[in-house]
């Protein structure tokens, strides 16, 4: 496993991303666990908090208004809005981690890997996918936050957004119950970019 104080290379900036339900909190939620030395970068977003989140954990839940006033300072890396409500990467945090050689990773949908590409090609694209569609659809009625009108939507989205996979730079499977095996494969991806002969040297 590659060390946070390993000079050997350029901090890499690895943007994690996939449809609704693909287990991306899961994956980020495990890597705490096995204390992989990256700075994780929390994301903020207008939408109501679950039971189950905590604010600047899980999410930075800010008011539209709050929001608003961080997107006309220029405060995010990207944002969108998404089903209603508008999520955000905030850009000092990257800038920072970075800055001090830390690895950052970041979670976003498939739009905002988009829109990260666009700004910092140099950065590391994953793709978490399904193993079936019909395993995505089960954790997402399992979460109960969707209206069936919302899920129906978020399912047909997940259709296209497996559309993008050609963007990325790596894919990978997401099973629910091996969780540590997917991790061991965002290691392996870490060390091979850490190996690269001309480095990828992210700039904001």
């Amino acid at each position: 496993m590659m060390r946070a104080d390993d000079t050997s290379s350029h901090p890499l900036l690895i943007v994690l991303s996939g449809p609704s339900g693909v287990g991306k909190d899961a994956v980020l939620t495990r890597m705490h666990q096995l204390k992989r030395p990256f700075h994780y970068v929390v994301t903020a977003t207008t939408r109501r908090r679950r039971a189950t989140e905590r604010d600047g954990v899980d999410y930075h839940f800010l008011s539209r208004k709050r929001f608003q006033r961080m997107i006309d300072e220029g405060r995010f890396l990207e944002w969108a809005e998404v089903y209603g409500n508008y999520y955000g990467v905030p850009k000092d945090e990257i800038v920072t981690a970075l800055a001090k050689g830390v690895d950052v990773v970041v979670k976003v949908d498939v739009q905002g890997a988009a829109t990260i590409k666009e700004v910092l090609p140099q950065a590391v694209f994953i793709f978490l996918r399904p193993p079936s569609v019909q395993t995505q659809e089960e954790r997402l009625r399992k979460r109960h936050s969707e209206s069936s009108a919302d899920l129906a939507l978020r399912l047909e989205r997940a259709k296209e957004e497996m559309a993008s996979v050609p963007m990325f730079d790596y894919m990978l499977t997401s099973h629910q119950h091996e969780l540590d095996r997917v991790v061991s494969q965002i290691d392996a991806i870490v060390a091979a970019e850490k190996s690269r002969v001309k480095p990828r040297i992210v700039e904001l």
